[in-house]
């Protein structure tokens, strides 16, 4: 029996060749793409388990693509693993803040590949298999895990997946300091790869959206960051 579905997006067809080769000895269904319009038309028409996405693609690029998917309603849902072939730390940041889940560089080893797939994929269904709490803080600060918002004096604000998940993170341990590996590991699971700038990045974010609740996110010098009680 078939696992998931994942929608392979490339413009190199070597390397669709051998992730494709790789994932259907897994179980995998495979569907692919060598274009961001063509990842596009299939993300909507075929709802992938999960899309692992190649940055540097023709036309509307890899960054687009995900931005597209993430504000589709239809799309938004599905898991993303960028391909980077440049490993630069802005297209890093960029894609994780439009709402990426994860990222590996070229040339990558399809076991680690394959590897970072599983963990999302078991992350998703243990999201869905257990119904999400709302949680009121602040008392106009409510974040609704049930409908994936936050508002503040009823006005819905704008953030991105890692804001929206760092928030929940923070605010469900209330008082505890993390550090910035604890807290990429809690939002996107261990053998996660980031750098510690990219966490800095979505505080920054996040407190410019939270506005007079800005402070309530505080910065513990040398460890790392905490939701004040």
């Amino acid at each position: 029996m078939l696992k998931e579905t994942i929608l392979i997006v490339d413009d190199e067809e070597d390397i669709v060749e051998l992730i494709k080769y790789n994932l259907e000895n897994e179980g995998y269904g495979i569907l692919t793409a060598l274009t961001g319009e063509q990842a596009i038309k299939m993300a909507k028409q075929f709802h992938p388990d999960l899309i692992v996405l190649d940055l540097m693609l023709p036309g509307i690029d890899g960054l687009e693509v995900t931005k597209y998917l993430k504000n589709n309603d239809n799309t938004s849902y599905i898991p993303i693993v960028m391909l980077t072939a440049k490993g630069e730390e802005s297209d890093i940041v960029i894609g994780l803040e439009i709402g990426a889940n994860d990222y590996i560089s070229k040339p990558f080893s399809p076991k680690v590949l394959i590897a970072r797939i599983r963990s999302i994929l078991r992350r998703r269904k243990k999201d869905l298999g257990q119904p999400p709490e709302r949680i009121n803080q602040e008392g106009d600060l409510i974040i609704d895990r049930a409908k994936h918002l936050v508002t503040i004096e009823g006005n819905v604000l704008d953030l991105t997946f890692s804001e929206f998940e760092l928030l929940s993170f923070l605010v469900d341990k209330k008082g505890w300091v993390f550090t910035r590996k604890q807290i990429v590991d809690a939002i996107h699971g261990e053998s996660y790869s980031v750098t510690e700038r990219s966490v800095d990045v979505v505080i920054v974010g996040l407190r410019k959206k939270l506005k007079n609740h800005a402070s309530s996110i505080e910065t513990v010098r040398g460890v790392g960051y905490r939701f004040k009680e």
